[in-house]
């Protein structure tokens, strides 16, 4: 996966930070998560067309995402934080989804569910599968990442469906959880943040 680029400060030190802030800085990142990871599977010759097929992919990576980052909320934050924190982060995830849907597709037709809508009704269909998968401090377990694959898998055409399970699990998820964690442990910190540098008087590097 290419690199991008995390915060790893995204409040004032000593701030008091809601599940709905937090939530709303993370779901940023699994925007870009996602984004990346399908770049990264076009680039290594998987057919992912620009239009329907593009955007499923899309919402499956995110389900995934969100349920791995339900799982990080879960070690660290109380019942009552992480309700709110999950339910405002997948509202905050589809929000940005249907965005950038509605940009490319445009709106559904009249009387079909919003693209904000499917996101939601994946997550709600899903939430229970991937609730039977294990998860610990090293991220998500064998069948957890499996199941994303197998997802994916039945995205493609069938010239990628011998490879892609390898790619998604060998390649792919690795990354994009070590970039949910630096995420989580950068809104979650209460670390004093390093002071910048001061900035040299410009007349010091002129001679001015």
């Amino acid at each position: 996966m290419s690199k991008i680029r995390i915060k790893s400060q995204w409040f004032r030190p000593g701030a008091d930070k809601t599940p709905e802030q937090t939530a709303s800085a993370v779901a940023f990142t699994a925007w870009r998560v996602a984004q990346n990871m399908l770049k990264q599977m076009r680039v290594a010759q998987f057919d992912i067309e620009i239009g329907e097929q593009y955007f499923a992919f899309t919402r499956e990576v995110l389900v995934f995402l969100t349920q791995v980052l339900d799982r990080m909320a879960y070690q660290r934050m109380s019942a009552q934080e992480r309700l709110a924190f999950v339910t405002a982060l997948v509202k905050r995830v589809g929000e940005i989804l249907q965005d950038n849907e509605d940009g490319l597709l445009g709106q559904p037709a009249v009387g079909q569910p919003s693209h904000y809508e499917q996101f939601i009704d994946l997550f709600n269909e899903l939430a229970d599968h991937y609730a039977d998968f294990g998860f610990n401090a090293q991220g998500p377990d064998f069948d957890f990442v499996r199941y994303l694959g197998y997802r994916i898998e039945m995205l493609m055409p069938k010239k990628d469906q011998r490879w892609v399970l390898d790619q998604v699990m060998a390649s792919e998820v690795p990354e994009a959880i070590a970039y949910l964690q630096k995420a989580m442990d950068g809104v979650l910190s209460t670390e004093p943040r390093a002071p910048r540098p001061s900035r040299v008087p410009r007349g010091v590097l002129s001679g001015d």
